[in-house]
């Protein structure tokens, strides 16, 4: 067995960064940002009114101050005149401001009648003015990688930018494989379950930004699993799901390497997880899961995404970790790493008491993973932890 730090680093080994593609802004989002972006524009592009008001010269604010009302100005309507000291200009928010003016008084402060305003007592020291630029600047760097959410489209619209160099959508192949396995909505027999964790992990590698293919289930015979590897042969990541292990049924570790899979490493000292096979087959990196479905998704949080994220340009890293207090005591750890299945709220971690990998149940209630290491000792209440949120 070795490490889960050495188990990422050999799987870590077995992929590259894609290649990227340009695609339309519109379909930009949860996508990886693969080239830096200079702005073609300011932000605002001129100096904007921030409120409804009048625009003025600011050196002749000053109580009772009159002005006489020469025009209007509202958003996509410059007034393209000049403004005297003794003149206002009445305008709205988002409009230009017009040549002589520096400083906006909101309608509230002001008394009109007719075409003339009287300034009342209140200081005006604020001039409700939009900077041309204080946004951004025409040049500015929008860096690369970055995984682009809505707030990034659009300042990448207001920076005038209508398409985007993207990473490639990993294709992952996601195999399930077991006789006793059959899919949702099917009748299973007596001694059948139903594949769960193939639409789990295809849930998982979608929110990670890649293309998840759930091909059919592969049965354990040696030509059910090679026709599987068969129609992922144009994968960029092929995902087996249990039989990987050591069992007269397992026969996905044979069958890959009857394929030509160079296997890097089998087994890793963690739990639930430890079955874990890697690989590569073909043009293909190969993680081979184990077929608890906790152990299955556990290893899809610790192994698997941290493998897209490097495939889409996101730097090779294990998956971001925080410490949180423990909300309640917890027992010793083994001679294995733990993933422990728990729950961070206001009171601090609550680690749940039931760890079997075969219950969903506790695995849709935690929010987190809490990490043990190897022989950690019993903790208290209060002392940290650290966690993978989920």
């Amino acid at each position: 067995m070795i490490s889960v730090d050495a188990a990422l680093a050999k799987l870590f080994a077995l992929v590259q960064p894609l290649p990227s593609e340009i695609v339309p802004l519109r379909q930009a989002n949860g996508r990886v940002l693969a080239a830096n972006v200079t702005a073609l524009r300011d932000q605002p592009p001129f100096a904007a009114s921030a409120m409804d008001g009048y625009a003025v010269k600011g050196a002749t604010i000053g109580p009772g101050k009159t002005y006489k009302v020469i025009g209007e100005a509202a958003a996509g309507h410059r007034w393209t005149g000049t403004v005297g000291a003794d003149q206002a200009l009445r305008i709205f928010t988002g409009a230009p401001l017009p040549r002589g003016t520096d400083h906006v008084v909101i309608q509230e402060n002001v008394a009109r009648i007719g075409d003339d305003i009287t300034l009342n007592d209140d200081a005006n020291d604020t001039a409700y003015v939009r900077p041309a630029g204080a946004d951004f600047k025409a040049g500015d760097t929008f860096k690369a990688p970055r995984l682009l959410r809505p707030s990034d489209i659009a300042l990448l619209a207001a920076m005038n930018i209508p398409q985007v160099s993207v990473a490639r959508r990993p294709n992952v192949a996601i195999i399930a494989t077991g006789d006793e396995l059959v899919q949702p909505g099917e009748r299973p027999a007596d001694d059948q379950i139903i594949a769960s964790n193939s639409y789990g992990l295809a849930a998982l590698v979608k929110d990670l930004g890649a293309e998840a293919r759930l091909l059919p289930i592969a049965r354990d015979t040696v030509p059910s699993l090679e026709l599987a590897f068969d129609l992922a042969a144009d994968a960029d990541l092929i995902v087996t799901i249990g039989g990987a292990s050591v069992g007269d049924h397992d026969l996905v570790g044979q069958v890959a390497q009857d394929k030509g899979m160079a296997r890097s490493f089998y087994k890793v000292a963690m739990r639930p997880g430890k079955p874990l096979m890697a690989g590569k087959l073909g043009q293909a990196a190969m993680i081979g899961l184990p077929g608890n479905p906790v152990s299955a998704m556990v290893c899809g949080h610790v192994f698997l995404a941290p493998v897209i994220r490097k495939m889409l340009g996101q730097g090779a890293a294990p998956a971001p970790r925080q410490t949180a207090p423990l909300a309640a005591p917890i027992t010793a750890n083994g001679p294995r790493e733990h993933y422990m299945r728990a729950r961070l709220d206001a009171d601090g971690v609550t680690v749940f008491g039931r760890q079997d990998s075969a219950l969903l149940t506790v695995l849709a209630d935690a929010n987190c993973l809490a990490l043990r290491p190897i022989h950690d000792p019993a903790r208290n209440a209060g002392d940290l932890v650290e966690i993978i949120r989920l």
